[in-house]
């Protein structure tokens, strides 16, 4: 790779690294050719971003970029770096706990959500954070909560309203 190429890789890298909400780096090493390609289409129908690069190209992305705290010896063997899409820093990590369940494949070296950086072996930690779609339904729910129930409240009210009025209705009838 010529030096030219490896600006390159290391612009392009710390422009991708700019624009994702987190990082995951893993290593693919002892994956098959069908399982690289059936985890990179999970990733794609996501929207998430995954790319294979040198060790040192992607430290060199970090350093450029600054505030990430990866250690040279946290990125050893064959990396690819797995960019979180902008609005949604969980979904990697679900996709790769969800994907390593069967063969143990790939492993998370260490990833970055939200600034902190966590271990591989918290990747079960982190795929159970709730995603943004979560979080939004919790709070959709505890808004609407309270407006149920006043208009429980009121349906109770007219309820009972009509019933005196009926009861005080037979009891002029009678």
């Amino acid at each position: 790779m010529t030096k030219e190429q490896k600006q390159q890789v290391v612009a392009e890298l710390t422009e991708q690294i700019k624009k994702a909400s987190a990082l995951y780096f893993v290593d693919f090493a002892t994956m098959t050719v069908e399982q690289d390609w059936a985890l990179r289409r999970l990733f794609r129908e996501k929207g998430i971003q995954y790319r294979v690069a040198k060790n040192t190209l992607i430290l060199r992305a970090l350093n450029d970029v600054g505030g990430y705290e990866i250690q040279e010896k946290q990125l050893f063997g064959q990396t690819a770096v797995v960019f979180a899409a902008p609005n949604d820093p969980i979904s990697p990590a679900k996709i790769i706990r969800d994907f390593s369940a069967k063969d143990e494949k790939p492993k998370l070296k260490v990833a970055v959500v939200e600034g902190a950086v966590y271990p591989g072996s918290d990747l079960k930690k982190i795929a159970d954070f709730p995603t943004r779609e979560e979080i939004i339904a919790g709070i959709l729910g505890s808004i609407n909560a309270p407006v149920s129930g006043i208009v429980g409240a009121i349906n109770s009210v007219m309820r009972d309203l009509a019933s005196v009025i009926e009861e005080a209705a037979k009891k002029r009838a009678a």
